[in-house]
């Protein structure tokens, strides 16, 4: 017996990476899962089924439940498709994991038209896409129900790139901004049905971090633990998955090796109000002291060099 039995996923970008993780974690807590991947390189070129099919051939294999979808989560009617391919084959849609994606870096001063629209298209777009009809199917099944809360989870993977605005990926960090407050947003909006949204933050081992600054950093161990395993990051996500979750949305969960961190809405730094009406030499009386000190970016989401 799996805590997800019974559930229905689709996981996106699932041929691959933590995707592939994740929806080999699903199926080992009892979870039907859709895999969908285009099967594209790390910068969204080409094109291939096999990667899907290996993934459902690794669950299937395992004693599990698992289809393919192969459409362009960030194409309208495909996004619909692949939410159909959950229903059609396994009868509902319980759980949405949303992965798929790809990065094209660059510099701002050199990166192209294409770069920046091809990275917020796959992304944000393509998150969109898949909430939307996901929740569409939930708000029917709520009306059919008499408005009974349903279970329904939303799963989206972002990246503390938009935090720290990554040097050499402003498009991604842009992406993963908007996915984050996409979610944040559907959060609100799906409580009415029973159902949750929540955004994984992953610090781990793909192709979007074997090569560019952050390379070094994530590459794996001769020996000892390996903190950058994309395997960590997926039990965060069956339990996001889980029953144990019911409460749980509107959060960012990072995740990396052992370590688990929680942020919650941005908070205040500072709230003042004035005596008098503002003026330059006002604000500086204000403002001047507060950030006297500060680096002109705060480095305070560093990854951890150990």
């Amino acid at each position: 017996m799996g805590i997800l039995d019974g559930k229905v996923a689709v996981v996106t970008g699932a041929g691959q990476g933590l995707g592939r993780v994740e929806a080999l974690e699903l199926a080992r807590n009892g979870a039907s899962v859709v895999v969908n991947d285009l099967g594209v390189a790390a910068d969204g070129s080409g094109s291939s089924e096999e990667p899907a099919r290996a993934v459902v051939n690794e669950i299937e294999a395992a004693g599990g439940k698992a289809a393919t979808a192969f459409g362009d989560v960030a194409d309208w009617d495909a996004a619909r498709r692949i939410v159909r391919t959950a229903v059609d084959t396994f009868g509902d849609l319980h759980i949405l994991v949303n992965n798929a994606g790809f990065s094209r870096d660059g510099m701002i001063v050199k990166m192209s038209e294409d770069q920046f629209d091809s990275v917020l298209r796959v992304h944000v777009k393509g998150h969109f896409c898949m909430i939307k009809h996901t929740m569409d199917f939930w708000r029917e099944k709520s009306k059919a129900e008499g408005g009974a809360p349903l279970y329904g989870r939303l799963i989206s993977t972002a990246s503390d790139a938009f935090l720290m605005g990554n040097l050499g990926q402003p498009n991604y960090a842009a992406a993963k901004g908007g996915i984050t407050f996409l979610t944040l947003s559907a959060a609100r909006e799906c409580q009415r049905f029973g159902a949750t949204a929540n955004v994984v933050l992953p610090r781990a081992r793909t192709r979007m971090t074997d090569s560019g600054p952050w390379a070094a950093i994530f590459q794996k161990p001769e020996e000892g633990f390996d903190q950058f395993a994309p395997e960590h990051v997926g039990p965060v996500v069956a339990w996001l998955a889980s029953p144990h979750a019911a409460h749980v949305s509107g959060n960012l969960l990072q995740v990396w090796g052992k370590h688990v961190r929680v942020f919650e809405r941005p908070q205040a730094a500072l709230d003042h109000e004035n005596e008098v009406e503002w003026s330059v030499d006002e604000l500086q009386k204000v403002l001047g002291p507060f950030f006297e000190g500060k680096k002109p970016i705060e480095d305070s989401f560093a990854l951890p060099m150990a």
